[in-house]
């Protein structure tokens, strides 16, 4: 499919009009989103064959001293998943430590149990039960 005779034209005037604040038939989002569709055009007009066009308009969003509102998007993005992962190590340090703990305590319960099984299998050594102590604190 060929572009339309005055497919520059209709991007240019659309450029015009967003960065003028006055969109037509767009949000005026300063994207290429945005563009294309303010200027009636698929977007791989402005990626594929405008690159120039594109380009452009990028400049003068820059220019302005506007960012775009999809490189805001992404920025505010990257902020998010930056507290994520931040969140998810200090999650997996509390989770490593639990482990060892449990490890350590799952060592000490398999050390006594077979001290105990060692003791009733021998026959003369005598197995007592502990009196029950009183909570501590009370």
């Amino acid at each position: 499919m060929s572009p339309a005779p005055d497919e520059r034209d209709r991007i240019c005037a659309a450029m015009d009009r967003i960065l003028g604040g006055t969109p037509q038939h767009s949000n005026g989002a300063l994207t290429i989103v945005a563009l294309a569709l303010e200027a009636g055009v698929p977007r791989n007009a402005l990626t594929q064959r405008h690159t120039d066009l594109k380009a452009q308009f990028y400049d003068k969003v820059r220019a302005r001293g506007g960012t775009p509102d999809s490189e805001q998007r992404l920025r505010q993005q990257v902020r998010r998943l930056k507290e994520l992962r931040a969140s998810d190590a200090e999650e997996i340090a509390r989770l490593k430590a639990d482990v060892e703990a449990l490890v350590g305590a799952l060592h000490q319960a398999t050390t006594e149990n077979s001290h105990l099984r060692q003791q009733l299998a021998d026959r003369h050594a005598v197995v007592r039960t502990l009196p029950k102590q009183a909570p501590i604190g009370r």
